[in-house]
């Protein structure tokens, strides 16, 4: 296996080359200005480690994968095209409208109680951009208006008129009769051929999203289109880069799906929260190969702090109407949660609840936090973590970023401690105390809501951060063992490089499996069959177009599935892609008995309401090939005290007044399975493990880690 797997996060860009059997792992800072010098920046790191030239690696490496930012970023930012929207006469105001609890979507919790300040966010289709046709499909597909395309011109030349730069056509029911918006699509071409209006996308909504919800699915499609230039020159810089570099396979770029296609074959909405993705998917790889159990995943990087789940060791939970940024969308996304607590989170003086906040905001990589030199004057987290000696500034980042400690203690003392009317170390305890604090009520609500204990799962600790604020996170929780995985730096890089081609698709019905009025059973199975199998050729269609072999494709068949008319709606994976008799629709209404039972406690069930099912989905894959984890934690049998420590350091910790001894190791240093006593810092190039009083880690391959409280 030769393979480049990269993660362009907001604050650094991680690599991972796999080459034959060498795992190497590197970083560097992200340059938002032309994300290809970044890219190239931290694959130089890593091919020269192993003696390589960026020659032999773009000739034969098997594939380069990204996961990207870029995306989100350009949402946050608003940093898109002029998008006009045309739809159904009458339905207009759906999007300025947006749902009755619009105006509280993507905020945090108290944020969305403050009904007095609630304000809907930014359009990014205002109003004067929106147009609507005169036609009608019904639910069923039947055509009761049919479109008149002078009606139709004329709206186009409107938007043209107002500076239209991406067409949106989302018309409604066009999920089940797509027949109109292929017709407004032929019309716009030839009132406006490219030659006239240049590239100006347009989105179809019956192709971003096949499930019915007119907002939603409209909202899904406004997001592409808005996207779509950023993601388009972003992304294919990146292919070009790769071209003038010599590869010649095609880019591959990671989805929220969990899966990832040809750049081709990738919608922009699809790479929104790609890098955390993969960082879950990387889990969920994991979990399964050492028989973790259940695990919280969490990613700590220098811009955030993502949340996801992995049960019972390989279960992902997905989001199928997920909020991006401010907006309900309609498509599959693997479910994640994400807090503006990262290494660069800007730290400041709260007045109105009189204590230290921390994020959302961040330093990112240019200026970044004070300590980096660049010309950042607030504190950081990361300022406050070299401020209590954990960070040897000449060695951060492998000593590629040396790091200022005055400037950092200027900060901490000047915005934060002043304030507080403590010194720059009292400051730095209580900024983190403060993100500690937040990132754990972040994954214990994630946990609670969902019906689950924090101390009955895995901390697993990753991304540049996760090891220096693993132990607090647990002391927290009341968690007892935390993982550092293998590669942790960089762990949704190797998450990227994991990942198997994979589509979805699927098509909203209304279909009675069980009729609690006439005590029925649905009997329709060729009706069943011929949509399932409708949409396994278009997912064979899309990996057949990306040069996968026909007979490499598999299909997983899920159905969404709820109780008469409960809001409660359960995604059931099938065992069976067909139905041919009452023996398996029973067994598909027993599997949908025990996934409800397992969320929502057993007994809760009620068959005697009806069982039915809204949606069918089909995920189209072709497995490919992973790296190999058994064995990277020591077993009690490997365990032996770590040798002396290379010096000892004065170090502050949270709740110990003065500074402590702490032993100061390198990663290099240390055998597998030397168990490391507290306090302790142990570096290494890309990330520093702190163990803190009351912990001891454990020491494995790849650089991953096992911290156990002291006493167990």
């Amino acid at each position: 296996m030769r393979r480049v797997s990269v993660d362009i996060g907001g604050t650094f860009t991680d690599c991972s080359l796999v080459w034959d059997d060498a795992y190497v792992e590197a970083k560097a800072l992200t340059t938002h200005q032309n994300l290809a010098l970044g890219f190239n920046a931290s694959l130089k790191i890593a091919y020269e480690q192993i003696g390589l030239s960026l020659e032999e690696v773009m000739r034969e490496v098997d594939s380069v994968r990204y996961a990207t930012t870029l995306g989100t970023n350009a949402l946050i930012e608003r940093r898109g095209p002029r998008v006009g929207l045309i739809t159904t006469a009458g339905f207009e105001a759906m999007v300025p409208l947006s749902r009755g609890r619009g105006y509280g979507e993507g905020l945090p919790d108290r944020l969305r109680r403050d009904l007095p300040m609630a304000q809907r966010p930014t359009p990014l289709v205002p109003v004067k951009m929106i147009v609507g046709i005169r036609e009608r499909v019904a639910e069923t597909g039947e055509i009761v208006m049919a479109v008149d395309p002078e009606d139709v011109r004329d709206c186009v030349r409107k938007l043209v008129d107002n500076g239209v730069q991406a067409f949106v056509v989302s018309l409604v029911n066009a999920v089940v009769q797509p027949e109109h918006e292929l017709l407004v699509e032929e019309i716009i071409r030839e009132e406006f051929p490219e030659h006239l209006l240049g590239s100006a996308p347009i989105v179809m909504s019956h192709k971003v999203g096949g499930r019915k919800g007119e907002y939603a699915r409209t909202s899904s499609a406004i997001i592409d289109a808005f996207l779509h230039n950023a993601m388009y020159h972003g992304l294919s810089s990146l292919e070009l880069n790769l071209r003038d570099n010599g590869y010649q396979k095609p880019m591959l770029v990671i989805h929220n799906s969990g899966g990832m296609a040809q750049l081709n074959s990738t919608d922009a909405l699809q790479t929104i929260h790609s890098g955390p993705v993969a960082g879950i998917n990387a889990s969920e790889h994991l979990a399964t190969e050492t028989d973790l159990g259940n695990v919280v995943c969490t990613d700590m990087g220098g811009t955030s702090f993502d949340i996801g789940l992995v049960v019972k060791g390989g279960v992902k939970f997905y989001d199928f109407n997920p909020v991006i940024e401010r907006w309900l969308v309609n498509i599959p996304m693997v479910h994640l949660v994400t807090l503006g607590a990262g290494g660069g989170s800007i730290a400041r003086y709260d007045r109105l609840r009189r204590a230290v906040a921390v994020g959302p905001e961040s330093a990112g990589s240019d200026p970044g936090p004070a300590c980096y030199n660049r010309g950042g004057r607030n504190p950081t987290v990361t300022d406050a973590d070299l401020a209590l000696g954990y960070l040897i500034a000449e060695r951060y980042a492998g000593g590629s970023i040396p790091l200022n400690e005055r400037r950092a203690l200027r900060a901490l003392e000047k915005e934060v401690g002043e304030v507080m009317g403590v010194d720059a170390i009292g400051a730095a305890k209580l900024i983190r105390d403060k993100v500690d604090n937040d990132m754990a009520n972040g994954i214990a609500q994630e946990l609670r809501v969902r019906g689950y204990e924090p101390r009955h799962f895995t901390l697993l600790a990753y991304g540049g951060n996760g090891p220096l604020h693993a132990c607090g996170i647990a002391n927290m929780l009341g968690v007892s063992r935390v993982m550092v995985p293998p590669f942790s730096a960089i762990f949704s890089a190797i998450g990227a490089g994991n990942m198997d081609q994979l589509h979805f698709h699927e098509r909203s019905l209304y279909l009675s499996l069980y009729d609690s009025n006439t005590r029925a059973l649905f009997d329709d199975f060729p009706r069943f069959n011929a949509l399932v199998e409708e949409l396994e050729a278009k997912g064979r269609e899309d990996l057949i177009r990306q040069g996968v072999p026909e007979d490499a494709i598999r299909h997983r068949l899920e159905l969404d599935m709820r109780y008469g008319n409960q809001l409660a709606q359960t995604a059931v994976v099938v065992t069976k892609n067909r139905l041919s008799s009452a023996e398996d629709l029973l067994e598909v209404m027993e599997e949908f008995s025990k996934d409800y039972g397992r969320r929502y406690g057993e007994g809760s069930q009620a068959p005697e309401a009806g069982i039915r099912v809204n949606t069918i989905r089909v995920a189209t894959y072709s497995s490919m090939s992973t790296l190999k984890f058994r064995g990277v934690l020591p077993e009690e049998k490997d365990l032996a005290n770590a040798p002396a420590p290379r010096e000892t350091r004065d170090c502050h910790f949270v709740g110990h007044e003065g500074a402590l001894k702490t032993g100061f190791y390198e990663l290099a240093d240390l055998a597998f399975g030397a168990v490391v006593a507290a306090p302790a810092v142990v570096i290494s190039p890309s990330t520093t493990y702190l163990v803190e009083p009351g912990w001891n880690l454990r020491i494995g391959h790849y650089g991953a880690g096992l911290f156990v409280r002291a006493e167990q």
